[in-house]
């Protein structure tokens, strides 16, 4: 029996299922972290380095195991910390609650040391329910409401609780008025569309000559499903980065990532189709999707408020991804559209020989294209991939082919710096038989990976496949923001602002007890790669890259092509090498 309001709640989180919170301790939390001491044997207390990555490690929890993820704060600034963390998971539609402490009832609204307005402060980020418990009797149902919203919605949530109230005796609610009764459980159902909204779909796309899909992290259960829809319809699969493990890049036309950072056979994909299906996707850029009444449109989403938001759909399908696909499958008729595969397998095979004569440019000292090119084939089976934002992200969407059983997220929505760390960590811990690989710039390195380098350092042993293999891209410039200034502003290099001080990740892995190399030659890749993934333990490999490779989009827009050429003209210090460099990806010269 739960003796305080705190081990009433651990209690009321393990009956929701709970087994690990994601944390860091504080003064306002402490009586919360006496309970989760009590019942240690219950529920495992995560301590990170710092609260942001608390919150990331919960969202990236949420994504990969697929469960309502719990992170925890202090008072003030320990709540504050959480923030972005939450907002990667607001934005990605992952189920994460907040657990933060307060100040004592009788101090608040008294200007009290670390007094914030907590439910001002999340009203925003855990918009569906951010309630802060005044009485003991109050927890149950804050701690369901909490968790069944948060599960039901697939959004954050937050509870706050004073510190004087922890301490308190726990209390039921009794059975009077003013009193709620709530209880525990949640089971997502399977929603399907109505038969006349899956005939009237299935119309538009057996009328279509030239379908395209688009599919993304709604869509990562329908594998299946998707393979088979596209496979009748002789369509192309484009992946939005959440949807990257939706469909194995292996499978028959998949033309992989699209937008920005994606591929041009994607691009060309949604240029010239007549007909697009996309599921589970709410894929921002509406430029790289075909020019509005062009292509006609049937969409399938979990979430009505996403429904013909990025593009004007004639059709929108209220559904489970999978559950939908498998009911309009025996409605679609095959098509005999011999020239439209065709045309996409040539999209495909040409983009893989441009990525290839790419790669193996040569950089100063070495191309990061080179280093994806030759990591992709080598992931083992199973691996888990991780990704920060920025430079590196580019480079995962185009070049690591995801097999099947291979799982991998970012920062999407958000497209937060600092995640691929923490995510990482988080997905070792769900999963500590499989294989993690995590990829960061060096600026994001600089901003939590470090720190986050200690949280692994802590938790290794609980690993019985310990390889996480850290790849750090080392070219000292926060690199995607340089070139967006360059490509959208017309500004050149801003120095001051762009170039980052240098830092010996390696080195510094080693004094952790990991294992690690810096390699500055391509010929090094290779055998960096073969000795991080044979490793008994966790490596880190520090690559020096050439920050002057461009990051260019799939289309450049003549817009984009005159603010570049506006950038160097008004004396980038990179000009010189940025010429040369894309010179060297629109003549490849493999020296």
């Amino acid at each position: 029996m739960a003796n305080t309001v705190s081990d009433a709640l651990i209690d009321r989180l393990i009956e929701w299922g709970v087994d690990r919170v994601f944390g860091y301790p504080g003064d306002g939390i402490n009586g919360v972290m006496g309970a989760l001491r009590r019942r240690a044997d219950a529920i495992d207390f995560v301590q990170t380095r710092h609260e942001e990555m608390a919150a990331f490690m919960a969202c990236a929890h949420a994504k990969f195991a697929r469960q309502t993820a719990i992170c925890m704060a202090t008072s003030g600034p320990g709540a504050i910390h959480l923030l972005a963390g939450l907002y990667d998971a607001k934005l990605d539609h992952q189920p994460v609650v907040a657990i933060v402490g307060q100040q004592s009832r009788s101090s608040l609204g008294g200007s009290y040391q670390q007094e914030v307005d907590l439910a001002a402060l999340f009203k925003d980020v855990a918009s569906p329910f951010v309630q802060m418990v005044v009485a003991p009797p109050q927890l149950r149902h804050a701690v369901d409401r909490a968790m069944r919203i948060a599960s039901a919605e697939s959004t954050v949530t937050a509870i706050i609780l004073p510190n004087d109230l922890q301490e308190l005796d726990a209390e039921p609610p009794q059975h009077e008025r003013g009193t709620v009764h709530s209880g525990v459980g949640y089971s997502r159902p399977h929603l399907i569309p109505r038969d006349e909204d899956l005939r009237h779909a299935a119309e538009v796309l057996n009328e279509g000559t030239k379908v395209a899909m688009l599919v993304g992290a709604g869509a990562l259960d329908a594998t299946d499903e998707i393979v088979a829809v596209a496979d009748v319809l002789g369509a192309g699969i484009a992946k939005a980065l959440l949807g990257k493990a939706a469909v194995p890049d292996d499978a028959r036309r998949v033309t992989g990532s699209i937008g920005p950072v994606g591929t041009e056979a994607s691009y060309h994909l949604m240029m010239e189709c007549d007909t697009l299906l996309m599921v589970g996707s709410g894929f921002p850029y509406s430029e790289f999707l075909p020019k509005e009444g062009k292509a006609r449109g049937v969409q399938i989403d979990i979430d009505n408020s996403m429904l013909s938001l990025r593009y004007p759909m004639e059709v929108t399908l209220v559904g489970d991804s999978a559950e939908t696909l498998r009911h309009l499958l025996p409605l679609l008729e095959r098509k005999d559209n011999g020239s439209w595969r065709s045309k996409i397998d040539g999209y495909v095979d040409d983009w893989r020989r441009k990525l290839e004569r790419r790669a193996r440019n040569r950089g100063n000292p070495i191309n990061p294209q080179r280093i994806f090119w030759d990591l992709s084939p080598r992931l083992p089976d199973g691996c888990i991939v991780t990704c920060d934002s920025g430079s590196a992200a580019v480079w995962y969407a185009r070049y690591i082919k995801f097999r099947e059983g291979m799982m991998g997220s970012l920062s999407g929505g958000l497209a937060s710096m600092g995640c691929a760390m923490p995510y990482a960590i988080a997905a070792k811990l769900a999963f500590p038989s499989r294989p993690v690989l995590a990829l960061v710039g060096d600026g994001a390195m600089q901003m939590n990976g470090i720190n986050a380098l200690i949280t692994l350092s802590k938790y290794r042993n609980r690993f019985s496949d310990q390889r996480l293999v850290v790849v750090v891209l080392n070219n000292r410039d926060l690199n995607m923001v340089t070139w967006e200034q360059r490509r959208t502003e017309g500004d050149p290099d801003f120095t001051d602002s762009q170039s980052i001080p240098d830092f010996p990740y390696a080195d510094y892995a080693r004094l952790l007890g990991f294992g690690s190399v810096k390699i500055e030659q391509p010929d090094d890749i290779p055998s960096a790669l073969d000795e991080a993934f044979s490793a008994s333990g966790p490596f880190l490999i520090e690559a020096c890259t050439d920050p002057n490779v461009p990051l260019s989009p799939p289309h450049l827009t003549l817009r984009q092509a005159k603010a570049l050429a506006k950038s160097l003209l008004k004396g980038d210090p990179q000009a010189a090498e940025i010429i040369r460099a894309s010179y060297r990806e629109l003549y490849p010269t493999h020296r």
